[in-house]
């Protein structure tokens, strides 16, 4: 039980998972669950208690039990003691101090990270204006690669998103090509498959593949089908560069997008034992989003942006190359407004890179829900700020075969402009063969490279 005053009212709190929720900004999907305060006063209570609360109290005391859940075991049996020593006396507020102060650098919150929960990260983020989260954020350095290097310092890469409502292939490498011109793809060039058959997933993983290798491009592919398809096409030879999946926070959550650990871990390893990386052998694509647990019915009583947390523990078990929470995609049942979707990508932002991820965001919002572009921009400009390490590419910024709004081509080449982000280095340096930068080292799209017409559909010069 955990308690605080508040002017003459002292508030209870029955359980840490309790406490966490009522501390939690409001947001819709916790309204929905019934875990929200009732008031503001009781929230900055459970802020005051939680700020107080020791970092061991996480060790001790799970929001979902450890003999009902997979991920609570992974979290506990995982921890490290040794990298939590420099914290260990802390309480939450303290450990807010210690990351806000100016001995809190990259090296040591790499060191770090090994020994937080992602509970002891979520109060952190419940406690913190949206300043604290993008300050904090910007300290961690978290670098992955493949046939190139993202996360450095001073980069922003761009997953390049060249989806189609029938997976029509022209459509799709239209959309390449108009990526390729204006930068994106660093990340990965990453497909949403309009279906989930083995057939189409291996059509698109070829046409990926012989597009990467004919332009010699120094990035990966992806299909985004479901892990069990794509382990399925790895045993028959399919050219799979990443594993993708969808992950949440439970054990029950995950269940209900068909994985569990042990899965997860086979095709990490049949990924890795493709030896496609040449500079790294980061080979796992994840996505999250805050409310996809309480979608499923498998949240157990515990706020949205905790478990958003937890599915981070997961996704760190495998070493990936990305994790891209999608803000506001599941809608305004989950995220209600622009305001709500910006402070959930900031806090997931912050706790990802805080946990040891290479986090970026995808920053969207679906047409119900209350937000608009002028919400969109103002969050990945913070995010840019903040140092995530890609966002999204989307022809328009609207993805016609998901139903969504993101984040465009030119979206992330005026942040890169803005804030002075340049792409991976080997992507950088592949740019600037193909006559895409001027003088100013900005790229900017020019003649179209010969080379580059083979990607045009039929027809077109």
């Amino acid at each position: 039980m955990y308690a605080a005053t508040v002017g003459a009212r002292r508030y209870v709190f029955a359980d840490l998972k309790t406490l966490l929720a009522r501390a939690t900004p409001p947001r819709s999907g916790d309204a929905l669950a019934g875990l929200i305060a009732d008031s503001g006063e009781e929230r900055i209570a459970a802020q005051f208690a939680l700020a107080d609360l020791p970092l061991t109290t996480f060790l001790n005391e799970t929001v979902v039990p450890y003999e009902q859940d997979e991920v609570t075991r992974l979290i506990i049996d995982s921890h490290d003691a040794r990298a939590f020593a420099p914290v260990a006396h802390l309480t939450v507020g303290g450990l807010r101090d210690y990351l806000l102060a100016d001995t809190a650098d990259a090296p040591v919150l790499t060191a770090l990270a090994p020994g937080l929960t992602p509970e002891m990260a979520a109060a952190v983020a419940k406690i913190s204006r949206l300043q604290d989260l993008m300050v904090m954020a910007a300290k961690c350095s978290v670098v992955t690669s493949f046939r190139n290097t993202i996360g450095l310092p001073g980069r922003l890469s761009v997953r390049l998103q060249p989806n189609h409502p029938t997976d029509d292939a022209r459509g799709i490498a239209a959309s390449i090509l108009d990526g390729l011109l204006l930068g994106a793809g660093d990340a990965v060039i990453g497909i949403n498959p309009a279906t989930d058959s083995p057939e189409r997933t291996h059509a698109l993983l070829s046409m990926l593949d012989g597009i990467r290798a004919r332009l010699d491009i120094p990035t990966q592919t992806c299909v985004l089908a479901h892990v069990t398809t794509t382990l399925d096409l790895i045993g028959q030879g399919s050219p799979v560069d990443l594993t993708f999946q969808s992950i949440a926070g439970t054990q029950a959550a995950n269940k209900s997008f068909g994985i569990d650990l042990a899965l997860l871990t086979e095709a990490h390893e049949a990924t890795l034992s493709l030896r496609r990386g040449t500079i790294g052998d980061n080979v796992i694509y994840f996505e999250t989003g805050q409310g996809s647990a309480l979608s499923a019915n498998a949240h157990h009583g515990v706020d949205q942006q905790t478990l958003e947390a937890r599915a981070y523990a997961v996704a760190r078990k495998f070493r990936p190359l990305l994790v891209n929470s999608v803000v506001g995609f599941i809608g305004p049942e989950y995220l209600y407004d622009g305001k709500q979707i910006t402070r959930a990508g900031l806090e997931d932002h912050f706790c990802g890179k805080l946990l040891g991820l290479p986090m970026g965001v995808d920053v969207c919002y679906t047409n119900h829900a209350e937000a608009d572009q002028d919400d969109a921009d103002a969050l990945l400009t913070l995010l840019t700020a903040a140092g995530v390490n890609f966002v999204m590419g989307v022809p328009g910024a609207d993805d016609v075969m998901l139903g969504y709004q993101s984040t465009s081509f030119h979206d992330a080449l005026a942040m890169r402009d803005l804030l002075h982000r340049k792409p991976a280095p080997e992507f950088e340096s592949w740019l600037s063969r193909q006559g895409l930068m001027d003088k100013a080292d900005r790229i900017r799209p020019g003649v179209l490279p010969p080379h580059f017409k083979a990607l045009l559909p039929a027809g077109r010069a």
